[in-house]
Protein backbone atom coordinates (compact mmCIF):
# COMPACT_ATOMS: atom_id res chain seq x y z
CA UNK A 1 0.00 0.00 0.00
CA UNK A 2 1.10 3.57 -0.61
CA UNK A 3 1.37 4.54 3.04
CA UNK A 4 2.85 1.33 4.48
CA UNK A 5 5.84 1.68 6.75
CA UNK A 6 9.16 0.57 5.30
CA UNK A 7 12.30 -0.87 6.84
CA UNK A 8 13.60 2.71 6.96
CA UNK A 9 10.72 3.70 9.24
CA UNK A 10 7.36 5.43 8.81
CA UNK A 11 6.69 7.25 5.59
CA UNK A 12 7.08 10.99 6.12
CA UNK A 13 5.01 13.77 4.65
CA UNK A 14 6.16 15.27 1.37
CA UNK A 15 4.66 18.18 -0.58
CA UNK A 16 1.93 16.06 -2.17
CA UNK A 17 0.95 14.53 1.19
CA UNK A 18 0.73 17.92 2.90
CA UNK A 19 -1.40 19.37 0.14
CA UNK A 20 -3.67 16.31 0.10
CA UNK A 21 -4.26 16.53 3.84
CA UNK A 22 -4.83 20.28 3.66
CA UNK A 23 -7.35 19.85 0.85
CA UNK A 24 -9.12 17.08 2.75
CA UNK A 25 -9.50 19.39 5.76
CA UNK A 26 -10.32 22.41 3.59
CA UNK A 27 -7.40 24.00 5.40
CA UNK A 28 -6.20 27.48 4.58
CA UNK A 29 -3.07 28.22 6.64
CA UNK A 30 -3.47 31.37 8.70
CA UNK A 31 -0.92 33.99 9.69
CA UNK A 32 -2.86 34.44 12.94
CA UNK A 33 -1.83 30.97 14.08
CA UNK A 34 1.59 31.21 12.43
CA UNK A 35 0.87 28.16 10.29
CA UNK A 36 3.67 27.15 7.91
CA UNK A 37 3.82 23.39 7.37
CA UNK A 38 7.08 21.55 6.70
CA UNK A 39 6.95 19.65 3.42
CA UNK A 40 10.53 18.36 3.32
CA UNK A 41 11.25 14.97 4.99
CA UNK A 42 14.99 15.69 5.17
CA UNK A 43 14.32 18.78 7.30
CA UNK A 44 12.33 16.89 9.95
CA UNK A 45 14.91 14.11 10.02
CA UNK A 46 17.57 16.75 10.58
CA UNK A 47 15.59 18.34 13.43
CA UNK A 48 15.24 15.01 15.23
CA UNK A 49 18.93 14.26 14.75
CA UNK A 50 20.11 17.67 16.00
CA UNK A 51 17.72 17.47 18.97
CA UNK A 52 19.62 14.43 20.20
CA UNK A 53 16.50 12.73 21.57
CA UNK A 54 16.30 8.98 22.08
CA UNK A 55 14.34 5.99 23.28
CA UNK A 56 13.91 7.26 26.85
CA UNK A 57 12.63 10.71 25.95
CA UNK A 58 9.12 12.07 26.42
CA UNK A 59 8.91 14.85 23.86
CA UNK A 60 6.57 17.83 23.83
CA UNK A 61 5.83 19.07 20.33
CA UNK A 62 4.04 22.41 20.05
CA UNK A 63 2.11 23.11 16.87
CA UNK A 64 2.39 19.70 15.17
CA UNK A 65 0.14 20.90 12.37
CA UNK A 66 -0.38 18.13 9.83
CA UNK A 67 2.20 15.87 11.49
CA UNK A 68 5.42 16.27 9.50
CA UNK A 69 7.74 16.45 12.53
CA UNK A 70 5.53 14.17 14.64
CA UNK A 71 6.04 11.29 12.20
CA UNK A 72 9.82 11.75 12.35
CA UNK A 73 9.86 11.82 16.18
CA UNK A 74 7.62 8.86 17.00
CA UNK A 75 9.96 6.02 15.91
CA UNK A 76 12.86 7.55 17.86
CA UNK A 77 11.37 8.47 21.26
CA UNK A 78 9.22 6.85 23.93
CA UNK A 79 6.32 9.25 23.64
CA UNK A 80 5.24 12.44 21.87
CA UNK A 81 2.78 14.81 23.51
CA UNK A 82 1.57 17.07 20.71
CA UNK A 83 0.01 20.37 21.81
CA UNK A 84 -2.16 21.83 19.04
CA UNK A 85 -4.37 24.91 19.35
CA UNK A 86 -6.25 24.35 16.07
CA UNK A 87 -9.09 21.89 16.87
CA UNK A 88 -9.32 20.63 13.29
CA UNK A 89 -5.63 19.77 13.15
CA UNK A 90 -5.69 18.28 16.66
CA UNK A 91 -8.56 15.99 15.70
CA UNK A 92 -6.90 14.82 12.47
CA UNK A 93 -3.39 14.09 13.76
CA UNK A 94 -4.07 10.66 15.33
CA UNK A 95 -5.59 9.45 12.06
CA UNK A 96 -2.60 10.67 10.07
CA UNK A 97 -0.19 8.89 12.41
CA UNK A 98 -2.26 5.68 12.27
CA UNK A 99 -2.18 5.89 8.46
CA UNK A 100 1.51 6.62 8.02
CA UNK A 101 3.08 5.00 11.10
CA UNK A 102 0.70 2.43 12.63
CA UNK A 103 3.41 0.57 14.55
CA UNK A 104 4.21 3.63 16.71
CA UNK A 105 0.79 5.29 16.78
CA UNK A 106 0.33 4.33 20.43
CA UNK A 107 3.24 6.60 21.39
CA UNK A 108 1.26 9.72 20.47
CA UNK A 109 -0.92 11.79 22.74
CA UNK A 110 -2.61 14.89 21.36
CA UNK A 111 -3.47 17.77 23.70
CA UNK A 112 -5.86 20.25 22.04
CA UNK A 113 -4.79 23.42 23.84
CA UNK A 114 -2.97 26.72 23.64
CA UNK A 115 0.64 26.07 24.64
CA UNK A 116 0.78 29.46 26.37
CA UNK A 117 -1.96 28.37 28.76
CA UNK A 118 -1.01 24.83 29.70
CA UNK A 119 0.31 24.20 33.19
CA UNK A 120 0.31 20.38 33.13
CA UNK A 121 0.55 17.55 30.61
CA UNK A 122 -0.79 13.99 30.78
CA UNK A 123 1.54 11.10 31.52
CA UNK A 124 5.22 11.10 32.51
CA UNK A 125 7.10 14.38 32.87
CA UNK A 126 8.43 15.62 29.53
CA UNK A 127 12.18 15.48 29.03
CA UNK A 128 12.51 17.40 25.76
CA UNK A 129 10.78 20.02 23.64
CA UNK A 130 11.15 19.62 19.89
CA UNK A 131 9.01 21.90 17.76
CA UNK A 132 8.53 24.09 14.73
CA UNK A 133 7.18 26.96 16.80
CA UNK A 134 4.62 29.38 15.35
CA UNK A 135 6.56 32.54 14.52
CA UNK A 136 4.21 34.97 16.24
CA UNK A 137 4.42 33.37 19.71
CA UNK A 138 7.73 31.52 19.62
CA UNK A 139 9.56 33.28 22.45
CA UNK A 140 6.60 33.44 24.89
CA UNK A 141 5.84 29.74 24.28
CA UNK A 142 9.47 28.74 24.76
CA UNK A 143 9.88 30.67 28.02
CA UNK A 144 6.52 29.48 29.35
CA UNK A 145 7.35 25.83 28.79
CA UNK A 146 10.84 26.16 30.28
CA UNK A 147 9.29 27.74 33.36
CA UNK A 148 6.37 25.32 33.65
CA UNK A 149 8.26 22.06 33.06
CA UNK A 150 11.63 21.95 34.88
CA UNK A 151 11.97 18.35 33.64
CA UNK A 152 12.74 19.64 30.12
CA UNK A 153 16.48 19.06 29.80
CA UNK A 154 16.85 19.56 26.03
CA UNK A 155 15.06 21.86 23.61
CA UNK A 156 15.39 22.10 19.84
CA UNK A 157 13.11 24.65 18.23
CA UNK A 158 12.78 26.02 14.74
CA UNK A 159 11.93 29.72 14.79
CA UNK A 160 12.26 32.77 12.57
CA UNK A 161 15.96 33.40 11.88
CA UNK A 162 15.85 36.81 13.54
CA UNK A 163 14.43 35.20 16.69
CA UNK A 164 17.01 32.40 16.55
CA UNK A 165 19.78 35.03 16.39
CA UNK A 166 18.34 36.87 19.38
CA UNK A 167 17.94 33.75 21.51
CA UNK A 168 21.52 32.63 20.91
CA UNK A 169 23.15 36.06 21.00
CA UNK A 170 26.05 36.56 23.45
CA UNK A 171 26.43 39.64 25.69
CA UNK A 172 27.76 42.64 23.82
CA UNK A 173 26.30 41.70 20.47
CA UNK A 174 23.82 43.86 18.58
CA UNK A 175 21.03 41.27 18.80
CA UNK A 176 21.49 40.52 22.53
CA UNK A 177 18.39 41.45 24.50
CA UNK A 178 15.55 40.28 26.73
CA UNK A 179 14.97 36.92 24.97
CA UNK A 180 18.73 36.17 25.10
CA UNK A 181 18.98 36.77 28.85
CA UNK A 182 15.75 35.01 29.82
CA UNK A 183 16.58 31.95 27.73
CA UNK A 184 20.06 31.90 29.30
CA UNK A 185 18.43 31.88 32.75
CA UNK A 186 17.19 28.39 32.00
CA UNK A 187 19.69 26.95 29.57
CA UNK A 188 22.87 27.10 27.58
CA UNK A 189 21.71 28.36 24.19
CA UNK A 190 23.42 27.76 20.86
CA UNK A 191 22.53 28.19 17.19
CA UNK A 192 21.98 24.82 15.51
CA UNK A 193 21.68 25.65 11.81
CA UNK A 194 19.74 27.58 9.21
CA UNK A 195 16.54 26.50 7.44
CA UNK A 196 15.46 27.90 4.08
CA UNK A 197 11.99 29.06 3.11
CA UNK A 198 11.26 26.42 0.51
CA UNK A 199 10.84 23.57 3.01
CA UNK A 200 7.52 25.12 4.09
CA UNK A 201 4.04 25.39 2.65
CA UNK A 202 3.11 28.13 2.35
CA UNK A 203 6.63 29.52 2.10
CA UNK A 204 7.14 32.28 4.70
CA UNK A 205 8.67 35.64 3.84
CA UNK A 206 11.61 35.01 6.17
CA UNK A 207 14.26 32.35 6.73
CA UNK A 208 14.24 30.13 9.79
CA UNK A 209 16.85 28.89 12.24
CA UNK A 210 17.31 26.04 14.67
CA UNK A 211 18.18 26.80 18.29
CA UNK A 212 19.40 24.20 20.80
CA UNK A 213 18.92 24.77 24.52
CA UNK A 214 20.45 22.51 27.18
CA UNK A 215 19.12 23.23 30.64
CA UNK A 216 21.60 24.59 33.13
CA UNK A 217 21.94 22.30 36.16
CA UNK A 218 21.23 25.23 38.48
CA UNK A 219 18.06 26.29 36.64
CA UNK A 220 15.86 24.00 38.69
CA UNK A 221 17.22 25.42 41.94
CA UNK A 222 15.65 28.86 41.54
CA UNK A 223 12.33 29.72 43.10
CA UNK A 224 9.65 31.70 41.23
CA UNK A 225 10.21 34.84 43.31
CA UNK A 226 13.92 34.88 42.47
CA UNK A 227 13.22 34.40 38.77
CA UNK A 228 10.61 37.17 38.80
CA UNK A 229 13.05 39.53 40.51
CA UNK A 230 15.79 38.84 37.96
CA UNK A 231 13.43 39.16 35.00
CA UNK A 232 12.19 42.51 36.34
CA UNK A 233 15.76 43.84 36.24
CA UNK A 234 16.23 42.50 32.72
CA UNK A 235 13.02 44.11 31.47
CA UNK A 236 13.96 47.46 33.02
CA UNK A 237 17.53 47.40 31.69
CA UNK A 238 16.48 46.73 28.09
CA UNK A 239 13.45 49.03 28.08
CA UNK A 240 16.00 51.84 27.64
CA UNK A 241 18.94 49.89 26.29
CA UNK A 242 20.83 52.97 25.05
CA UNK A 243 21.03 54.38 28.58
CA UNK A 244 23.49 53.46 31.28
CA UNK A 245 22.20 51.06 33.91
CA UNK A 246 22.19 53.86 36.47
CA UNK A 247 19.64 55.69 34.34
CA UNK A 248 17.77 52.71 32.91
CA UNK A 249 17.16 51.19 36.35
CA UNK A 250 16.06 54.43 37.98
CA UNK A 251 12.37 53.53 37.88
CA UNK A 252 13.02 49.97 39.00
CA UNK A 253 15.18 51.02 41.97
CA UNK A 254 13.25 54.18 42.91
CA UNK A 255 15.90 56.69 41.88
CA UNK A 256 19.16 56.90 39.95
CA UNK A 257 21.09 57.11 43.22
CA UNK A 258 19.37 53.99 44.54
CA UNK A 259 20.14 52.19 41.29
CA UNK A 260 23.79 53.13 41.60
CA UNK A 261 23.91 51.84 45.17
CA UNK A 262 22.44 48.48 44.12
CA UNK A 263 24.74 48.19 41.10
CA UNK A 264 27.83 48.99 43.14
CA UNK A 265 26.82 46.41 45.75
CA UNK A 266 26.43 43.85 42.96
CA UNK A 267 29.87 44.63 41.55
CA UNK A 268 28.44 46.05 38.32
CA UNK A 269 29.63 49.33 36.82
CA UNK A 270 26.69 51.81 36.93
CA UNK A 271 27.95 53.26 33.64
CA UNK A 272 27.56 49.91 31.85
CA UNK A 273 24.58 49.10 29.65
CA UNK A 274 22.29 46.11 29.86
CA UNK A 275 23.57 44.61 26.63
CA UNK A 276 26.99 44.12 28.26
CA UNK A 277 25.73 41.99 31.16
CA UNK A 278 25.40 38.23 31.49
CA UNK A 279 22.43 36.55 33.12
CA UNK A 280 24.56 36.01 36.23
CA UNK A 281 25.23 39.77 36.41
CA UNK A 282 21.49 40.42 36.37
CA UNK A 283 21.00 37.83 39.10
CA UNK A 284 23.58 39.58 41.29
CA UNK A 285 21.81 42.92 40.80
CA UNK A 286 18.45 41.44 41.83
CA UNK A 287 20.02 39.75 44.85
CA UNK A 288 21.78 42.96 45.91
CA UNK A 289 18.54 44.92 45.85
CA UNK A 290 16.77 42.22 47.88
CA UNK A 291 19.56 42.34 50.46
CA UNK A 292 19.55 46.15 50.64
CA UNK A 293 15.78 46.48 50.96
CA UNK A 294 15.20 43.59 53.35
Amino acid sequence: MQNDETSAGPRLLGPADVRRLAAELDLRPTKTLGQNFVIDPNTVRRIVRVAGVGADDVVVEVGPGLGSLTLALLPVVARVVAVEVDPVLAARLPSTVSEYAPSVADRLEVVPADALRIDALPGPAPTALVANLPYNVSVPVLLHLLETFPSLSRVLVMVQKEVADRLAAPPGSRTYGVPSVKAAWYATVSPAGAVGRNVFWPAPNVDSGLVLLERRPSAGDHDPAERAAVFAVVDAAFAQRRKTLRAALRGWAGSAAAAETVLTAAGVDPRARGEQLTVDDFARIAAARTKITS
